[in-house]
């Protein structure tokens, strides 16, 4: 099957979910998470601001802070298709931009590397065990994704897991999935 049918397919049964199971499964998602021992080791995480019907981030943001780690959002470049991370530690250093995103206000928020990211949390929207994924079709993540060397773990529901999914070379597998079920070590998946 081909990518835009997946996506569109997989984004209408998450559409079917109503808020008090999307709430449950995203806060099962986020106690999963919490008990990774490479969530526990980082400093500094690098998580896209969700939006419906995507696994809630903000109460692991919030959960983050809490926890005394930083944590660093993706501001987009449409126009090259590439982004960068930027530190922020409140929810009113975000604006809304284009497609209902969330994302750092620049003159408020400071910049991090690749390097400075600990753990990297992937968007998508079907995800194989392997890591593999479809996201929302910008290619953001995956031209980041070729020069990021951190841990990588993407958060999904377990109605976005599929058994296989067209791969193309510039693809780059994520090491890990949480869903509200289980926990997939996705590189040794791959094996």
């Amino acid at each position: 099957m081909e990518k835009a049918v997946l996506r569109k397919s997989v984004i209408s049964q998450m559409n079917e979910l109503t808020k008090s199971q999307h709430a449950r499964m995203s806060s099962a998602i986020l106690e999963k998470l919490i008990e990774d021992p490479d969530f526990q080791e980082s400093t500094t995480i690098g998580v896209t601001i969700s939006r419906w019907p995507e696994v809630d981030t903000i109460p692991l943001i919030e959960t983050c802070w809490r926890l005394g780690k930083k944590v660093a959002a993706p501001k987009c470049f449409a126009k090259e298709r590439t982004m960068d991370f930027r530190l922020f530690d409140r929810l009113e250093q975000l604006e809304m931009v284009y497609m209902d995103l969330q994302e750092p206000i620049e003159a408020q928020t400071e910049a991090v590397g690749p390097e400075s990211l600990d753990l990297l949390i992937v968007p998508g929207v079907v995800f194989t065990e392997s890591g593999y994924r479809i996201g929302f079709g910008g290619g953001y993540y995956d031209r980041y994704l070729s020069g990021f060397g951190g841990n990588t773990r993407s958060l999904a529901f377990e109605l976005q897991l599929a058994g296989e999914l067209p791969v193309e070379s510039h693809d780059i597998p994520v090491d890990g999935i949480i869903t509200e079920k289980r926990t997939i070590d996705s590189k040794a998946v791959r094996t």
